[in-house]
């Protein structure tokens, strides 16, 4: 996957389109990523210990990582992303400022 837990990404598709977030987990075998603040859905819970009241609670649900790009450090702007050997690691680059995307 071209981004990565930690990420700040933006939404370029889909009903958030134009919201941004951190990246809170990623789901590589389902190409799935759950990003803050994005896609919020109602849960039904039922009173149990942990939520003795129970009722609605709106939470995050994971989206496709296609409908996601990384934010370019330099701009702010979201950028694809390219990679490149450094010291013999492969390191994730932004196309748009040729800044370096892992930390």
């Amino acid at each position: 996957m071209h981004v990565k837990k930690g990420d700040k990404v933006m939404v370029i598709s889909g009903k958030d389109k134009g919201k941004s977030g951190v990246i809170l987990a990623a789901y590589p075998k389902q190409e799935r990523v759950l990003v803050e603040g994005v896609n919020i859905v109602k849960k039904h819970a039922k009173p149990s210990n942990l939520n003795p009241q129970g009722g609605i609670l709106s939470q995050e649900a994971p989206i496709h990582v296609s409908n996601v790009m990384p934010v370019d450090p330099k701009s702010g702007e979201p950028t694809r992303v390219g990679y490149q050997t450094v010291d013999g690691k492969k390191v994730r680059v932004a196309k748009k400022s040729g800044e370096s995307l892992d930390k």
